[in-house]
């Protein structure tokens, strides 16, 4: 599971990130709001800690936008504000837990596994086409033939990744750091060994979709009906 942290408190996110790798969470730290945002868009975070008084953005402004946009990550926010109009505010705009400052590491870590755990138990299938994943095995179906063939893990990955945002240009640095990791020394050309035997797969069950390459740009998923690169 990646985290992003967001956190201008340099002390307290280094505090926060060395505990949750400890736990064996893949972490990135952002202390500027702008920068969260960009990082938060790239939607490769299970989950994002999000605090409010942030320079340039604050969290609520960063939320806000990342829910327009469709991020479906996890968002609790961390703050010392803890009225309950704040509280409200972030629920209002999409946010899944408010933890109020100062908190100890043990409760948020406790906060953290629920939300993940309960996003973990929420997914048995992914569905995209006639293209199913299949959390439990794991395997990819076809869901009109009932056809299936398993996959290993990154393989899994590449195509969960794809298949909630399909449709949306993924570029190679997106990829990357969701599927091998931001500091991961990953070759261009296992990026692109692997699609190709995702794609390989994808055609033996004659799933209705595929993985096009966007010239200078990425990569995206699309049904055969979507017209070609």
């Amino acid at each position: 599971m990646r985290i992003l942290l967001v956190e201008d408190e340099t002390a307290l996110a280094e505090l926060i990130a060395e505990r949750l790798k400890k736990e064996r969470y893949l972490v990135d730290v952002c202390e500027d709001g702008e920068e969260a945002l960009f990082q938060a868009l790239t939607g490769i975070y299970d989950l994002i800690l999000l605090d409010i008084m942030l320079p340039h953005r604050n969290g609520i402004e960063i939320l806000k936008e990342i829910r327009a946009e469709g991020i479906a990550s996890k968002v609790i926010m961390l703050t010392a504000k803890g009225e309950l109009e704040d509280k409200l505010l972030g629920f209002s705009e999409g946010a899944n837990d408010y933890v109020p400052k100062p908190f100890h590491i043990d409760e948020l870590l406790a906060r953290i596994n629920a939300q993940l755990r309960v996003a973990t138990i929420s997914k048995e299938e992914l569905q995209f086409g006639n293209l199913i994943l299949d959390y439990q095995v794991p395997a990819v179906k076809n869901s009109c033939t009932g056809e299936q063939i398993k996959i290993n893990n990154k393989e899994f990955q590449l195509l969960e990744y794809f298949m909630i945002n399909h449709s949306r240009v993924l570029s190679k640095e997106m990829i990357f750091d969701r599927v091998w990791g931001t500091d991961s020394d990953t070759l261009s050309n296992n990026l692109e060994a692997y699609l190709s035997f995702v794609r390989k797969k994808l055609k033996s069950i004659d799933a209705n979709v595929t993985v096009k390459t966007i010239r200078n740009m990425g990569y995206r998923m699309e049904t055969m009906d979507e017209g070609t690169e």
